[in-house]
């Protein structure tokens, strides 16, 4: 191995855990004001935002909700989810593929969650960086949709093995891309076996009784870790 190769591993080492470091930090922090922490992450296209807006709808009478909407550029999302009922901020990368945790502190700071239960990240769209990094969330999700395949599993392992629930969308169009839950099962075999499975329609709203179900179930564990 050359000096170089060495330095360049070196460095993204540090990087790792610094980031980790500061996780650490956000996630003591919510844990200390009592708010559930939901990083969102998926490919462009994914259907994230519309996810999102129908699973705010189920929730807002019950939790109060904010939103931190990450992207290269634009607000778009980010006044879709206001016009849902959320409190919501726009955060800019700058051109990163990802967010970090010391952004994701910074924009906690900017959203302000003493008036808050429930935040949501939703991530920039992306298979690959985001879950590279912790942000000191409680629970990490991802969205597949029924368009990008049933092997994405087998391309993209690490964002399949860090999630803690898989949302398979746009389920009501899987006979006209071919999609087959089972080979999907078959490919999650080889990244993360374990991890929960829900196909739904943010289009219909099929499948999301059972996703509300688990969050809401996630979110009683924690205050009761909490205890």
């Amino acid at each position: 191995m050359s000096n170089r190769e060495f330095e360049i591993l070196e460095t993204k080492e540090r990087v790792i855990e610094d980031n980790d470091k500061v996780a650490a930090e956000v996630r003591g922090y919510l844990k200390s004001k009592n708010v559930f922490f939901v990083n969102l992450m998926s490919s462009p296209g994914a259907g994230k935002t519309t996810t999102l807006v129908r699973t705010i709808d189920m929730l807002k009478d019950k939790y109060r909700i904010g939103v931190m909407e990450a992207d290269v550029d634009s607000d778009v999302d980010a006044q879709t989810v206001a016009d849902a009922g959320a409190k919501v901020i726009q955060l800019h990368t700058g051109g990163s593929c990802h967010m970090d945790a010391d952004m994701t502190k910074r924009g906690l700071e900017r959203l302000g969650v003493d008036d808050l239960d429930l935040v949501f990240l939703e991530n920039v769209g992306n298979l690959v960086c985001p879950a590279e990094f912790d942000v000191g969330q409680n629970k990490e999700v991802v969205i597949l949709s029924v368009p990008e395949g049933d092997d994405k599993p087998l391309k993209y392992p690490l964002m399949f093995k860090v999630g803690d629930i898989l949302l398979v969308n746009k389920f009501d169009t899987r006979a006209v891309f071919d999609f087959s839950i089972n080979k999907l099962c078959d490919s999650l075999n080889y990244a993360n076996p374990s991890l929960k499975v829900i196909p739904i329609s943010a289009k219909t709203g099929d499948g999301f009784d059972e996703w509300i179900s688990w969050l809401e179930g996630q979110i009683s564990l924690s205050k009761e870790d909490d205890k």
